[in-house]
C-alpha cells in the first residue's frame, strides 16, 4: 500500500473503542507524570542529598518543572508534523517506549547532590519527549477513528482524561513520596510497557500519510526560540539584586527580545516554505484560531489555579488546621480532589452533548463558569470553611470540562484530515505552553503581592519572639521567593530562614512558636491575600476573553474545510 493510501479497514466498530482507551491511557500517563514531581519534590531533594532552596539551588527545582514542560510545549508539534508524514500510530507507539525507557532511568538516579538532580533533569526532558510523541498524535488517532456524531465525546474523553491526570499527578506523588521517592518515577514503568504492547498490538493506521521533507529552519528556529523565552521565565521568577524578582536582569530581557525575534523569523520561515512544520494557514480557519486563543488564555490561568492552590493549601490552610508541614502535600492533593471530580464529570458529557447541539454554547458558558469561580475563590477568606472551597473548585472543575472537550472537538474537526497531526500538535504545544507561561506570570505576580507586605510583618513578626531586630530585618530583606517556594514545597519558611544558629539562641517557648505549624501561616495570610487577588483577577480577566474568543468561533462547518 503506498504511503497515502488509506487503509480499508472501516472507521468505527471495535476498533474505535480499543483506540480511544489505548490513546487515554497513553495522554493521562503523560500528564501525570508533568505534574507528579510537583508534590514529590521535598522527598525527591532529600533522597539526593540536595536542598533546593539554598543558595544557587532554585534553579534545580524549577528545572525540574519547567524541564518537562519545556520539552513538551516545543516538541509535540513537530512530533504530531512527524505523525502526519511517518504515520500517527508510529509515532504514537514509539513514544510509549521512550517514555518507558526514561521512566525506569530517571527511577534509577545513580547519583546524589548537583549530579543526581541533573541526571533527573535530564531524563525527565527525554521522558517528556515521549510524552509529546504521545499527546502530539492521540488526538489525531481519535479524530480518524470516530465518526463525526461521536467525535466530541471521544476527545473529550481524551482531553478531560488529559487534564485531570495534571490534578491527579498532584495525588499521586503526595502518596508514592511518602513511600518511597523512587516509587515516583518506577510506577511509570509497567504502566508504559503495558501501553506499549498494547499499542504495538491493537492500533493500526487509518488516516493518510502526506510524504513531506522535513522543515529544518522552521523547527530549529521555532525551538530555540520556544525554548529561549521558557528558559527565561526561570530565571524571570528568580530574584536579580535588590529585586524580588529577576525580570529587570539584562540577561532575562535580552533571553525573552531573541525568543521573539526567532519566533517572528520562524513565522516568516512558514510562509515561505513549500512544506512548513507549523501550518499558519489553519489559523485562517476561524473555529481553529478562535478555539486555540481560548485554549491557550485558560491553560494559563489552569495553571496559575493549580499552583496558587497548591500554595494556599500547603503554606497556610493545612498548618493553621494543624497539618504537619511534612504531611500537607499528600492532604492538598486530596482537598484539591473536587476539581479533579468536575473535570471528569463535565468533560465528556459535554463533549458527547456538544456533538448533538455544536461546541460554541458548551465551551463559552463553561468559560464563564471558570472565571465566576476565580472571583468565588478571590472573594473568600484566607482561612476558609472547606465545603464552600470545595465547592467552588468543583465548579471550575466543571467550567474547565465544559469547555476543554468540546473546544478540542470543533478545533480538530475544523482541520483537513491530511492536516490532524499537526493540528493536534499545534493546540498541544499552545496548551502546554500555556502551562509554562502560568509559572512565569502568576509566580511573579504573587512574588510582587508578597513583596509588598511580607517584609514588615515577617521583621515585627520575628522581633516579638525574641529575634535580634537587625536578624529579623536582614531576613525580612531576603527576596520572598524562597518562602515561597519553601511553602509550595510543604516546609517550614521560618525554620528555613532562621537555621539552627539563630534557634539556639531563643527560648523554647519562642523557637517553638516560630517553627510551629500557626506563626507563618498567620504571618503570610495578608500579604498572601493581597497576591491572591492580583492573580484571580489576572485569571478571571483570561477566562472572559477566552469566552469572547469562543463565542466568536462561528457555526461548524458541514464538512471540514479543505484549504491549506
Amino acid at each position: 500500500m503506498s504511503t497515502t493510501e488509506l487503509q480499508t479497514s472501516p472507521v468505527g466498530g471495535r476498533y474505535k473503542w480499543v483506540a480511544l482507551s489505548n490513546t487515554t491511557l497513553g495522554v493521562l500517563i503523560a500528564s501525570l507524570d508533568a505534574s507528579i514531581v510537583i508534590i514529590s519534590l521535598p522527598a525527591i531533594f532529600r533522597g539526593i542529598g540536595l536542598d533546593p532552596l539554598a543558595a544557587g539551588n532554585i534553579g534545580y527545582l524549577l528545572w525540574m518543572i519547567l524541564g518537562y514542560l519545556l520539552v513538551s510545549a516545543v516538541m509535540v508539534v513537530t512530533l504530531g508534523r512527524f505523525g502526519d508524514m511517518f504515520g500517527r500510530v508510529r509515532i504514537y507507539n514509539a513514544g510509549f517506549v521512550v517514555f518507558s525507557a526514561a521512566s525506569l532511568a530517571l527511577s534509577m538516579d545513580p547519583m546524589h547532590g548537583p549530579g543526581g538532580a541533573l541526571w533527573l533533569i535530564g531524563w525527565r526532558m527525554v521522558q517528556a519527549f515521549g510524552g509529546a510523541m504521545l499527546t502530539g498524535n492521540s488526538a489525531a488517532i481519535l479524530t480518524d477513528a470516530f465518526p463525526a456524531s461521536q467525535r466530541g465525546m471521544a476527545l473529550g474523553v481524551n482531553q478531560i482524561t488529559a487534564l485531570a491526570g495534571q490534578f491527579l499527578g498532584l495525588l499521586a506523588g503526595g502518596v508514592l513520596a511518602a513511600i518511597d521517592w523512587h516509587a515516583v518515577f518506577w510506577v511509570s514503568v509497567p504502566v508504559g510497557i503495558v501501553g506499549t504492547v498494547w499499542s504495538y498490538r491493537s492500533l493500526r493506521e487509518i488516516g493518510a500519510r502526506q510524504p513531506a521533507r522535513v522543515d529544518w529552519a522552521g523547527t530549529a528556529t521555532f525551538t530555540i526560540g520556544t525554548s529561549v523565552i521558557l528558559a527565561a521565565i526561570t530565571y524571570g521568577i528568580q530574584p536579580y539584586g535588590r529585586h524580588a524578582t529577576g525580570w529587570s536582569n539584562p540577561k532575562v530581557i535580552g533571553a525573552l527580545a531573541a525568543g521573539v525575534l526567532l519566533l517572528a523569523a520562524f513565522c516568516v520561515i512558514e510562509t515561505k516554505v513549500r512544506q512548513p512544520m507549523f501550518q499558519l494557514g489553519l489559523f485562517r480557519i476561524r473555529a481553529f484560531a478562535a478555539g486555540n486563543l481560548a485554549a491557550l488564555l485558560v491553560s494559563i490561568a489552569r495553571g496559575g489555579l493549580q499552583f496558587m492552590l497548591i500554595i494556599w493549601l500547603q503554606g497556610i490552610w493545612l498548618p493553621l488546621h494543624g497539618y504537619s508541614y511534612e504531611s500537607t502535600p499528600l492532604w492538598a492533593g486530596i482537598y484539591m480532589l473536587p476539581l479533579t471530580a468536575g473535570f471528569l464529570v463535565a468533560g465528556p458529557l459535554c463533549g458527547y452533548l456538544s456533538d448533538r447541539y455544536g461546541a460554541r454554547l458548551f465551551a463559552t458558558a463553561g468559560l464563564l463558569i471558570v472565571a465566576a469561580s476565580f472571583l468565588g475563590l478571590m472573594a473568600l477568606p484566607v482561612v476558609f470553611p472547606y465545603p464552600l472551597f470545595a465547592l467552588l473548585i468543583l465548579i471550575s472543575g466543571l467550567g474547565q470540562g465544559m469547555f476543554s472537550a468540546p473546544n478540542t472537538s470543533s478545533v480538530m474537526s475544523s482541520v483537513p484530515a491530511g492536516r490532524r497531526g499537526v493540528a493536534s500538535g499545534m493546540r498541544a504545544t499552545l496548551q502546554n505552553s500555556g502551562t509554562a507561561l502560568s509559572i512565569g506570570v502568576f509566580f511573579s505576580l504573587m512574588i510582587s503581592g508578597l513583596a509588598s507586605g511580607l517584609p514588615h510583618a515577617l521583621s515585627s513578626g520575628l522581633q516579638a519572639h525574641g529575634v535580634s531586630s537587625g536578624t529579623a530585618d536582614q531576613l525580612a530583606s531576603l527576596p520572598p521567593v524562597s518562602s515561597l517556594f519553601s511553602a509550595f514545597l510543604g516546609n517550614n519558611p521560618i525554620a528555613h530562614l532562621l537555621g539552627p544558629d539563630v534557634l539556639n539562641t531563643l527560648s523554647p517557648a519562642n523557637a517553638g512558636a516560630l517553627t510551629g505549624t500557626t506563626f507563618f501561616p498567620q504571618l503570610v495570610s495578608g500579604p498572601f491575600h493581597h497576591g491572591l487577588v492580583i492573580v484571580f483577577t489576572t485569571a478571571a480577566i483570561m477566562a472572559l476573553i477566552s469566552a469572547v474568543a469562543s463565542l466568536l468561533r462561528g457555526r461548524p462547518p458541514a464538512t471540514p474545510h479543505t484549504a491549506e
